[in-house]
């Protein structure tokens, strides 16, 4: 053991390395964690992610909002039956609009250009729906083609205040009083 002599004081051995492994890790593991081997199916995935062309993921994401646009206009969710139970659990269980419930309700009037239809259905899905859109095309635009669109800058302030905003609706939509129950949907 090699001992570091100090002008000031006795000898003292020197700190043990940092990044030494546990007792029974192999020796080559430079953290305190074991390299973990990965599987093939993730292998599968990061190769076919490296090798796939930039514009691969903006097409996927728009294939699935096409899918959902697809499924809101082929199911009409405005002429349900008058006993058909709702699908939202929330709603199933306690009779309560959820937060989201009249979202595909108001997709569908947007659709058709109903916004106070729209808006009466789930206001606040139509407020955030030019946003999101904008959001969506600057990330596809910058993905698939190096696009540099202005960016839309959303502070953490702004989107707690869109939550609570959520939330108050969430809760104001529920009221039995007069005003408010014009917001059942």
């Amino acid at each position: 053991m090699r001992f570091v002599t100090s002008v000031d004081g006795p000898a003292t051995p020197p700190p043990p390395p940092v990044d030494s492994a546990p007792t029974g890790w192999p020796a080559t593991q430079t953290g305190p964690y074991p390299v973990v081997e990965s599987d093939r199916f993730t292998r599968f995935v990061v190769r076919l992610h490296e090798r796939s062309p930039r514009w691969v993921v903006p097409l996927a994401a728009v294939g699935c909002v096409a899918a959902g646009i697809g499924y809101t206009m082929l199911s009409d969710p405005t002429r349900s039956a008058p006993d058909a139970a709702p699908t939202c659990l929330l709603k199933l269980t306690t009779g309560l609009d959820c937060p989201g419930c009249g979202g595909t309700r108001a997709m569908w009037y947007v659709l058709h250009a109903d916004l106070p239809a729209a808006a009466r259905h789930h206001f606040l899905l139509v407020f955030a729906m030019p946003f999101l859109a904008y959001l969506f095309v600057a990330w596809a635009g910058r993905q698939a083609f190096g696009w540099r669109l202005p960016e839309l800058r959303i502070s953490p302030k702004m989107i707690g205040g869109f939550l609570a905003a959520w939330l108050a609706f969430s809760v104001v939509r529920n009221l039995p009083w007069a005003p408010f129950t014009a917001l059942y949907v």
